[in-house]
């Protein structure tokens, strides 16, 4: 993270703010989050606002009840998690553009198998470190501790985060086939590709999730 993020992240309620505004993965009001917290509506917007001032955050203006028109009141600012990666490094040292590289190179030498494979044997390496999830609330855990922010969606396991963004962006089809190839290696479990604007497009069906 920069250093006014880490900075905006200290403060213990402003934290707690910053989570509860990230966990729905849908844009919340100050209204929202004071009640959530149990703490009041000005002093949630004081702190959503210091998180936006760091970058953390992004803000709009929307209606949270979806009414329109006359008599539906005046839009309420309403935040967000902001798309910008905050990274940290003492001394500097620049990962991405070595992983850029990589993918470069293996995109040149057609090597997406090779890639797909080392994905899918470092998945299963991981499993057998940490313990393979035997459902899908252990699913979700095990996924939350590698950064993927799992949510389950009817029977399905989707994912908030792309642990790799930085790289998908510009080389997708490579690192979402590794992403996918690792997710499968890890849960022991088929998963497929379903791309959205926003989040990784690592999907993981199963009707072990429908009772969690």
């Amino acid at each position: 993270m920069s250093v006014e993020a880490i900075g905006a992240l200290q403060e213990p309620v402003r934290r707690a703010v910053y989570e509860r505004a990230v966990a729905t993965g849908e844009p919340v009001s100050r209204n929202e989050i004071a009640d959530a917290l149990g703490i009041g509506r000005t002093l949630a917007a004081h702190h959503l606002d210091k998180l936006v001032e760091a970058g953390l955050l992004e803000a709009s203006f929307g209606r949270v009840n979806g009414r329109t028109g006359p008599g539906a009141g005046r839009p309420a600012k309403l935040y967000r998690r902001s798309p910008a990666e905050h990274t940290l490094s003492l001394p500097p040292r620049d990962y991405r553009m070595l992983a850029e590289m990589l993918a470069d190179a293996v995109e040149a030498a057609g090597a997406d198998v090779e890639l797909h494979d080392a994905a899918r044997r470092q998945g299963e390496q991981v499993a057998a470190q940490r313990g393979r999830p035997d459902d899908g609330a252990q699913q979700v855990q095990l996924m939350q501790t590698l950064g993927y922010e799992p949510y389950v969606d009817g029977s399905c396991v989707r994912l908030r985060n792309c642990p790799f963004d930085a790289v998908a962006r510009s080389h997708p089809g490579l690192v979402c086939g590794a992403s996918l190839a690792f997710v499968e290696g890890l849960l022991g479990c088929p998963a497929r590709l379903d791309p959205r604007p926003e989040g990784c497009c690592v999907v993981i069906p199963s009707t072990k999730n429908k009772d969690h």
